[in-house]
């Protein structure tokens, strides 16, 4: 029974904890990316609404990129789970001796006496779909993914780079030439990059004021090296 009101605890934590780090991976890059594109094409043309134009578009394609590789992502950890799973069947069903003797090493591992393994491994063997989630949770550390997970993964990934995209570029908007409009996109991406790079670094346990210094200086490195490149090729 304690087993049972147990489980749905990690699957929510374990949701909970993908979710955030999908907003991560889209932030991170929305933030960089079009900032760094938004800098170069300031440094090449007279138009604040052909960075904001270009910025835009690159927007659109790479949250579309981006949603497409968490997609892909999610897919291929289904498509390994289900491969790994239909090979587990196969060898309980070839060689269930074999199998068994796993179990019970499995089961020595975890500190169960020799006649606790045996009656352990008569009952967690004798339905043969829960003898193979057993071999795939404790053998081969594999967890069944969340069908859902590669579509959500997809939409969160990039709603977050468009939303983390669309700071730096919203200094443009608001200002008369493409040299104001990076001075403030500057500002404003630097600052939400050193608040998403402190609580970053929070969550995965680093250091929080060197974590977001670290991503600053990465954001403010690719938009002075974009920036640069296109002065030396405009000029």
């Amino acid at each position: 029974m304690s087993a049972h009101h147990q489980h749905p605890h990690p699957e929510e934590h374990l949701g909970s904890s993908a979710l955030l780090q999908d907003i991560v991976i889209g932030l991170s890059d929305g933030l960089t990316v079009p900032f760094a594109l938004a800098a170069g094409l300031s440094g090449a043309v007279q138009s604040s609404e052909l960075v904001i134009t270009a910025g835009l578009a690159e927007i659109v394609a790479g949250s579309i990129a981006m949603g497409l590789g968490g997609y892909l992502s999610g897919r291929t950890e289904l498509d390994h789970y289900a491969a790994e799973q239909r090979r587990e069947y196969r060898e309980v069903d070839e060689v269930p001796e074999v199998e068994r003797a796993e179990v019970r090493e499995l089961l020595a591992d975890m500190g169960l006496s020799a006649a606790t393994q045996e009656l352990a491994m008569r009952e967690l063997t004798a339905d043969r779909d829960q003898w193979v989630k057993f071999m795939m949770k404790y053998e081969l550390g594999l967890e069944e993914p969340d069908p859902r997970r590669a579509r959500h993964s997809a939409l969160t990934i990039g709603l977050a780079y468009a939303a983390g995209g669309l700071i730096p570029l919203s200094a443009y908007f608001v200002t008369a030439t493409p040299a104001e409009g990076l001075l403030w996109s500057a500002v404003i991406t630097l600052l939400c990059l050193l608040v998403f790079g402190f609580f970053k670094s929070r969550l995965t346990g680093q250091p929080p004021v060197a974590g977001a210094l670290k991503m600053a200086a990465i954001g403010a490195l690719a938009a002075a090296a974009a920036f640069g490149v296109a002065r030396l090729v405009g000029g």
